[in-house]
């Protein structure tokens, strides 16, 4: 039930204070930049319906969307490029982008509590990781929606630039259409090459 998700954060709250919740998105997908949000929730609020983004449909995702970023006491979306996932690898690309989501906060959190078993370093904060932080705390099911929903329409604006991979489909994961495609038409600009090293895209 959500609600044990808001009960979970409310004894975090008492046992290190004000914290955001932390997750990304897009970190298995061929193509595009990987995404991480920060959230700050306010104290005893629950929001109906709050779970980890992969449970959810796409439009509970949107509408949830929009109520998590008018309750939130502040949040973050924030990315690392291609060209950042390619040089420094897609672990640490994902690290960044977190790192930049807590950054980008308006109120400053005095923890972070990251969705998996890895954190990035932040400077003057304590940070913990939570292994499936995403069914278990709400603000961190939270930041899962709100990187996923704004990766999502990411991946639908590069479908209007290159319509050939079908993105708003697969949103960029190895999905039996977009290796057709590679295949087909090559790779382009928002492919990450480091992901396709045993397909044969040469045109």
């Amino acid at each position: 039930m959500p609600e044990n998700l808001f009960e979970y954060d409310n004894a975090v709250r008492n046992d290190i204070g004000i914290f955001c919740g932390v997750d990304e998105a897009g970190r298995g997908p061929l193509a595009g930049d990987v995404y991480a949000a920060a959230v700050i929730l306010p104290e005893n609020t629950v929001i109906e319906g709050i779970n980890d983004s992969k449970k959810l449909s796409e439009k509970k995702r949107e509408k949830l969307f929009d109520e998590i970023t008018k309750k939130a006491v502040s949040y973050c979306i924030a990315t690392a490029s291609v060209e950042e996932i390619e040089k420094i690898n897609i672990l640490q690309a994902a690290m960044l982008a977190m790192k930049r989501a807590v950054s980008g906060l308006s109120s400053v959190p005095s923890a972070a509590l990251i969705d998996g078993n890895k954190c990035p370093d932040i400077e003057n904060m304590t940070v913990r990781s939570v292994v499936k932080g995403d069914s278990k705390s709400a603000s961190i099911a939270s930041a899962s929606i709100l990187a996923k929903v704004a990766r999502d329409r990411y991946m639908k604006q590069m479908a209007l630039e290159y319509p050939q991979y079908g993105f708003e489909k697969h949103k960029g994961y190895g999905t039996k259409l977009h290796y057709e495609m590679i295949e087909k038409y090559g790779i382009c600009k928002i492919h990450r090459p480091s992901f396709l090293k045993n397909i044969n895209y040469d045109k």
